[in-house]
């Protein structure tokens, strides 16, 4: 299987979403695993050909890099697609000043609902909405002010700027693409 697909599995106290890679894999939350295979027929074993490598997901020589910093909005976000092995998570990406804040493409109330549906999430205020249900995280912490899970944070998503250029740090993920396509 060369395209994703997107999974959700959804626990009693957690929920997750990732886009998955390959024929077989399994996703998890605290009270849940989803363990699957696709195609059948063999005995389990798994061919590292069959999405894409790691070196496969970026144009340059660096898998971790994202972007330029010039590239992420300061009125918007800029998705991306952080992968670890055939997982894939969505991320958006904000830029204030000379710093970028990273999250997780995710409402906390209702995870499959994402921040930024492909045009860049709505920002008012310096704080992010959902343009579903209205909920409001600061660009800074992403702690929900206002809304249906008020309290609750973005799961944040560790990066930096080294040299013009935005890196993925994470230590879960491996590496790290745009879902846009710039032009060349």
């Amino acid at each position: 299987m060369t395209d994703s697909v997107r999974v959700t599995l959804e626990g009693d106290d957690e929920s997750t979403s990732v886009r998955v890679y390959g024929n077989e894999g399994d996703v998890s939350t605290d009270d849940a695993t989803f363990r699957f295979s696709v195609g059948g027929g063999d005995d389990g074993d798994t061919d590292d050909a069959d999405g894409p490598s790691a070196d496969d997901v970026t144009d340059c020589d660096d898998p971790r890099r994202i972007a330029a910093l010039a590239d992420i909005p300061t009125d918007g976000t800029l998705r991306c697609e952080a992968r670890s092995g055939n997982r894939g998570t969505e991320l958006i990406l904000r830029r204030t000043g000379d710093d970028v804040t990273a999250w997780r493409n995710s409402c906390p109330h209702e995870p499959d609902v994402r921040l930024d549906p492909g045009s860049g999430a709505i920002v008012r205020d310096e704080q992010l909405v959902c343009h579903k249900h209205g909920a409001r995280f600061e660009c800074g912490d992403g702690v929900c002010t206002a809304g249906p899970c008020r309290g609750d944070a973005l799961d944040a998503i560790a990066v930096a700027i080294r040299d013009g250029s935005v890196y993925l740090t994470d230590d879960r993920f491996e590496s790290c693409r745009r879902l846009d396509e710039p032009a060349a």
